[in-house]
C-alpha cells in the first residue's frame, strides 16, 4: 500500500474547501457570541471513563482507545464534545446560574455514522446550563437555525421528537440487557414486526403505546393524534404540550414530528430535534435537552444543546468565490514592502508574485496588481 494513502473515510480538506469551513467556523461561532455563548477548547484526548461514563454504549463503540505511556491509563480521542463541556461546566466552571457555552473542534469516530460521512468530523455546537424552562430549548432552536442561515443553506424544515414519550412507555417494565437499544432502534427504523416482537410480554398499555409511535409522523396535527392513542402518562402529555408550544414559536419555519425517533446518544432527556435542509438526506444539525449529562461528573442540571459537522454542512452549501486579491512583484525596496505591509494591515490579501514565477497560474484571481506610478506604489485594476 501507499505511504500516501489514507484510512477509509479519513480525507485531506484541500485549499478551496479548507477556506470555506473556516469562514463558516469563524461566521457561526460568532453567531453563538452574539447570543451570549462563550468559546471553550476541550482536549482532544482524555482519560476514557471521564469521555464514555453515563454515556450509553453507542458512543463507547464510536471512541477509539489507546494506552497513557505516561500513566498506564486508558485514554480516549473524543467521538463527541457534550460530555467534556458538560465536565467544564460541572467542575471547572461551577457556576450557579445559566451557563452558555459554543465549541469547535475535531472529533474522532470509528465507524462512519453514515454512508460517504468522514470519520473526523469538524464538530460545532453550543449548549446551555442550568434553566429547566422550554425558553432555553427555545434558544437552542433558533439559534441553530441562525447559524444555517448564516451559512447560507436554504430550504430548512425542523423534525421534533421527545424522549420522554418513550422512556415513559418503557419505565417500570423489566426487559433483557440489549433489549433497550433494540427496542429504540426498531422504532427509529419502524419496523412495527420487531417491535412487537420485543414488546410481547409488556403490559398491554405499553406495547400498543411503543407500536402506535411507528405511525406517528408527519405535521403538527400528529400531536393530536398522539394524545389519543398514548396513554394518558403525565410525561407523555408534558411532552406532547412542549413540542405544541416550541413548533408554534418558530414562525414561518416548516416542522415536523416523529415521535418514534431515538437516534443518538443515550443522554437525550426531553425534546429533541434535526434541521434538514431542503434536497438532504441527513440532518446539518442535531440537538435536545439533556439534563442528566451533568449527572456523572457530580452537578446534575438541565441541559440543552445542539452541534454539527462543518464538514457535511460545506458540502450542502454553495462555494464561496474566492474574495478578490493584489498581484505585487517581490522586491527589497522599503517603500514597496511598506506599500504591501498596508495594503495587508487594511484586510487585503497581497500575492508577491516570487522571482521567475510570473507566468504561473494565478489561484488567487487576482484583479488587481501594485505597481510603481509617479514614483510611488499605486494599486490598479488588470
Amino acid at each position: 500500500m501507499s505511504a500516501w494513502v489514507l484510512p477509509d473515510h479519513i480525507a485531506d480538506v484541500l485549499p478551496s474547501e479548507a477556506r470555506h469551513i473556516e469562514e463558516l467556523r469563524r461566521e457561526l461561532l460568532d453567531a453563538a457570541c452574539g447570543y451570549g455563548y462563550e468559546l471553550v477548547m476541550p482536549p482532544l484526548l482524555e482519560h476514557l471513563e471521564s469521555l464514555l461514563t453515563g454515556n450509553g454504549e453507542a458512543l463507547g463503540l464510536q471512541t477509539f482507545k489507546l494506552v497513557d505511556q505516561l500513566s498506564g491509563r486508558t485514554l480516549g480521542l473524543r467521538a463527541d464534545t457534550t460530555p467534556q463541556v458538560a465536565r467544564i461546566d460541572a467542575h471547572l466552571l461551577n457556576r450557579k446560574g445559566v451557563t452558555r457555552l459554543c465549541y469547535c473542534g475535531p472529533v474522532v469516530h470509528t465507524r462512519p455514522e453514515r454512508p460517504h460521512a468522514s470519520r473526523e468530523p469538524l464538530q460545532l455546537g453550543a449548549e446551555i446550563y442550568g434553566h429547566a424552562g422550554l425558553e432555553a430549548d427555545l434558544e437552542i432552536l433558533q439559534l441553530s437555525l441562525d447559524c444555517l442561515r448564516a451559512a447560507n443553506v436554504q430550504g430548512l424544515t425542523v423534525d421534533m421528537s421527545d424522549a420522554r414519550i418513550a422512556h415513559a412507555l418503557l419505565a417500570d417494565i423489566a426487559h433483557a440487557p440489549g433489549d433497550l437499544v433494540r427496542i429504540h432502534a426498531a422504532l427509529a427504523n419502524k419496523d412495527a414486526t420487531e417491535l412487537a416482537d420485543l414488546c410481547r410480554n409488556f403490559p398491554a398499555a405499553s406495547c400498543d403505546g411503543l407500536l402506535a409511535l411507528v405511525q406517528l409522523y408527519g405535521s403538527v396535527d400528529i400531536l393530536q393524534e398522539a394524545e389519543r392513542v398514548l396513554p394518558p402518562l403525565p410525561a407523555i402529555r408534558d411532552a406532547l404540550r412542549d413540542l405544541q408550544w416550541l413548533s408554534a414559536q418558530l414562525g414561518e419555519t416548516p416542522v415536523s414530528f416523529d415521535l418514534a425517533d431515538l437516534r443518538g446518544y443515550a443522554y437525550y432527556s426531553g425534546v429533541r430535534f434535526a434541521i434538514f435542509a431542503q434536497g438532504a438526506s441527513d440532518a446539518l444539525v442535531r440537538g435536545g435537552r439533556y439534563d442528566e449529562v451533568g449527572a456523572v461528573f457530580g452537578r446534575n442540571r438541565p441541559a440543552v444543546g445542539f452541534s454539527m459537522d462543518l464538514k457535511q454542512l460545506v458540502v450542502a452549501v454553495s462555494p464561496r468565490p474566492l474574495r478578490a486579491a493584489i498581484r505585487a512583484p517581490w522586491g527589497h525596496a522599503a517603500d514597496l514592502r511598506a506599500a504591501i505591509a498596508t495594503l495587508r494591515a487594511q484586510g487585503e490579501t497581497v500575492v508577491c508574485v516570487l522571482p521567475g514565477h510570473e507566468s504561473e497560474v494565478d489561484e488567487f484571481h487576482c484583479d488587481r496588481v501594485l505597481q510603481p506610478v509617479g514614483g510611488q506604489w499605486v494599486v490598479q485594476v488588470i
